[in-house]
């Protein structure tokens, strides 16, 4: 079981990334007849949806085992450390107060 995250690209092209994944669910919710108002808020910002995208390639590196809290924890504090840029948004998702309903350390 490994914690490391593998640098899969550049900051800048995960966050391209996580902003064309993000303009994607506003326009279902949109088309789906929701109000942004109602919505908006609850979305992952781009830096936190990098985060769980980097997150997402170490589970699948980890044979798609879900990791438990410690382990949670320590992948997301890897990440920080190798995407320093992303240390704001890691330590506010593992905040008390940093968990959404998107959350998936939500129960």
């Amino acid at each position: 079981m490994s914690d490391s995250v593998s640098r899969r690209a550049s900051l800048e092209v995960l966050r391209a990334e996580a902003t064309d994944e993000l303009a994607v669910l506003v326009q279902e919710r949109l088309r789906g007849g929701e109000d942004p108002w109602d919505f908006m808020e609850d979305l992952p910002s781009v830096d936190e949806l990098v985060v769980y995208l980097l997150r997402a390639d170490n589970i699948a590196a980890n044979d798609g085992v879900r990791p438990n809290a410690a382990r949670h924890y320590r992948v997301l504090r890897q990440i920080a450390l190798e995407y320093p840029e992303l240390t704001n948004a890691v330590w506010g998702l593992l905040g008390e107060h940093g968990h959404r309903r998107w959350d998936p350390t939500v129960a």
